[in-house]
């Protein structure tokens, strides 16, 4: 994949139909906390109350088209030196750099647009094997098991934590 047909910016109202292409396949939302898009309405509804809205959650864009998602959300108070990481990429994507390169793209900014920011942080489901690789990949370092750490789509669920220091060379 060409790097220079990849990129990141913020969600637009037309982007709904491409953000619909993604958002409504469960193989793509099933490692996610929000559940599976089934409808316009519902896509443009998410984007206008959910995605613009959020101060980083960049649209992960092939040829500008949306094809996934990268969010960063920084802590409020005590907890600013730290954001959690969340991602998704279009299926018919998986497997093609193009997860790695985004999340590369967003790692090498988000220390500049959040200046308090030490550590950034991804936790991901024990077998999401795929995000682990690209996390690694990007040169997250995964820190350990937290055993029934949180309730996934009906289920008390294990995760890994990985996380990201603002000193850490990326990969």
């Amino acid at each position: 994949m060409d790097p220079s047909r990849i990129s990141l910016r913020r969600f637009l109202i037309s982007d709904v139909d491409d953000f619909l292409k993604w958002a409504s396949a469960d193989k793509v939302t099933r490692y996610l906390r929000w559940n599976t898009i089934t409808s316009r309405e519902e896509a443009l509804s998410y984007l206008e109350k959910v995605a613009i809205p959020q101060p980083y959650r960049r649209s992960i864009c092939l040829d500008d088209h949306s094809i996934g998602y990268v969010s960063i959300k920084p802590g409020s108070g005590d907890d600013e030196c730290r954001a959690h990481l969340g991602y998704a990429v279009s299926a018919e994507y998986w497997g093609q750099g193009i997860a790695t390169a985004a999340l590369k793209m967003a790692v090498s900014n988000v220390f500049k647009e959040f200046p308090g920011l030490v550590r950034l942080e991804a936790i991901v489901l024990v077998e999401n094997q795929g995000s682990q690789k690209v996390l690694e990949k990007v040169g997250f370092l995964k820190e350990g098991l937290l055993r029934k750490y949180g309730f996934f789509k009906g289920e008390i669920r294990d995760v890994l934590v990985y996380s990201f220091l603002s000193t850490d060379l990326m990969k």
